[in-house]
């Protein structure tokens, strides 16, 4: 379970909110799309769950943990248990597919190890298998600058498989993708949300990927949650009201 109470989150120098008052309660089993315009606070919100941003006050428990009293250190742990697949993949170009699956690793691995580039044949194992889910094991050795866009974006999914996740997160993962291959990348998160049990946050700029989907949709405006429900609740007058 993951749940927050009266998350601030204000950016220096600003005189607003980026996130005001958040009191939210989210379910191992959900898949949860996030709406709002530009600027709305849904980067922020994801961000701040990882705490790849830190909160202004507030409370983030995670299974019984408040994220918002760790050291850095013991951060980093809880890290391993959450991935976040990113709107521009985040991958290393000059690597392979391969090469960079294994990176999702990193965090559950002695630092000597991750430099020198040792990884054993358990790891190995399940990079490969990380890569047939995701249909990519063909391409293992082949470098990922020569990939398109949607088989990027599969690459980043693969490498979060890796950590073997109780939370996935993405920042707009399909943002810079055609709707064709959108699709394709949100059904691929859907069955492995579903297949892992995984409690899985999703901002998404798509009203319709997020209704066809989510199994349950918030919407922010202007630091503030302003739904939160079902998505078959999201009609034209509460689309008006998140996009107006």
């Amino acid at each position: 379970m993951l749940m927050t109470e009266g998350l601030v989150v204000r950016y220096p120098k600003s005189k607003e909110n980026a996130i005001d008052q958040l009191n939210l309660t989210l379910e191992k089993g959900e898949f949860v799309c996030v709406l709002g315009k530009s600027g709305a606070g849904k980067s922020t919100f994801i961000r701040s769950i990882n705490r790849l941003q830190l909160s202004t006050s507030g409370l983030i428990n995670w299974e019984g943990t408040d994220l918002t009293k760790l050291s850095e250190g013991k951060m980093r742990h809880i890290r391993s248990e959450m991935v976040m697949i990113f709107q521009h993949f985040n991958l290393i170009p000059r690597m392979t597919v391969f090469q960079n699956t294994l990176t999702g690793a990193f965090g559950r691995r002695p630092s000597y190890k991750n430099l020198l580039g040792i990884f054993s044949e358990e790891e190995k194992q399940r990079g490969y298998l990380a890569l047939e889910e995701v249909g990519l094991a063909k391409y293992a050795d082949k470098r990922v600058e020569a990939l398109s866009g949607g088989q990027k974006q599969r690459v980043g999914i693969a490498r979060a498989l890796l950590q073997d996740p109780k939370l996935l997160l993405g920042d707009e993962p399909v943002a810079s993708l055609d709707p064709s291959t959108s699709r394709r990348i949100f059904q691929l998160m859907k069955r492995i949300h579903e297949e892992r049990g995984l409690l899985s946050i999703i901002n998404v700029h798509d009203v319709e990927l997020a209704k066809e989907f989510a199994t349950r949709i918030i919407a922010f405006r202007d630091g503030r949650l302003i739904f939160d429900g079902k998505p078959e609740e999201v009609d034209e007058r509460m689309f008006a009201k998140i996009y107006q």
